[in-house]
């Protein structure tokens, strides 16, 4: 791929699941790559990548970020936007404090990373913006009211972010990621009567055959990253081995 190794790249969340996988694509294909989290350093993070202890609902770490990474670096060239909880509850279920704490990483914290970190990206020229989406946002996963609706918010920034600053060199996309193999997924699924049963009927709907892994979603990330996509923009890209492409009928009846 195009011009990957000069470019400098901050992924959320990277300290596991979806988010490490990233940070590790990005390290062994040499871009420059700093992670952040809520947790101290994870202990087996390559020490190449640069790590921060910071929790993105916080405007003040968040901006306190922003500043370090431009006086080390002075520049940014691609912000991921990956950083995310999950809470298991609908909304008769939910709690204020359930809304403040998943909004203000799913939402707000994407928020906070994309108007803080955009403007080191465009006085450089311009950068990439990739988002986490969800398939969630579309198609909504029982008994994760607050975690789909962010889902959707994340979406929306995703268009709005590619329309209004496109002329400034800003790309900005959403990853849309099905059911990836993460601590995530296996919560999901804990909710069924039966959670083999549901992870088996699941799987039968995922037309390549397999469930998702990190890695996935990772490559996707990298091709978001590179010269390569310079035209893409403004799009929700689904990597969910086929599982929203065909009707609810399961395949295995047939």
């Amino acid at each position: 791929m195009s011009n990957i190794e000069s470019k400098v790249a901050l992924v959320t969340g990277g300290s596991r699941g979806i988010g490490r996988a990233i940070v590790e694509r990005f390290r062994k294909e040499g871009i420059t790559t700093l992670s952040c989290g809520r947790s101290e350093r994870p202990e087996d993070l390559d020490e190449s990548v640069d790590w921060h202890r910071v929790d993105v609902a916080n405007l003040r770490a968040v901006e306190a970020l922003c500043c370090e990474v431009k006086e080390k670096y002075g520049r940014l060239d691609v912000l991921v936007n990956n950083a995310g909880i999950q809470i298991e509850k609908s909304v008769l279920d939910s709690t204020d404090e359930d809304w403040d704490l998943l909004m203000g990483v799913n939402a707000k914290g994407v928020f906070y990373c994309c108007r803080s970190f955009m403007p080191l990206m465009i006085a450089n020229g311009g950068g990439s913006v990739i988002n986490i989406g969800s398939i969630s946002a579309r198609s909504a996963d029982p008994e994760m009211a607050l975690y789909n609706a962010s889902k959707a918010f994340v979406h929306g920034l995703t268009r709005s972010i590619a329309v209004d600053h496109g002329k400034q060199g800003i790309r900005c996309n959403a990853i849309c990621p099905g059911w990836i193999l993460t601590d995530l997924a296996d919560a999901a699924f804990d909710l069924a009567n039966d959670p083999q049963a549901a992870k088996k009927d699941a799987l039968a709907r995922h037309y390549i055959g397999r469930f998702g892994q990190p890695s996935d979603i990772a490559n996707m990330a990298l091709w978001l990253t590179s010269d390569d996509a310079s035209y893409a923009t403004g799009q929700m890209f689904t990597v969910d081995g086929g599982l929203t492409a065909a009707s609810p009928v399961n395949p295995g009846l047939f």
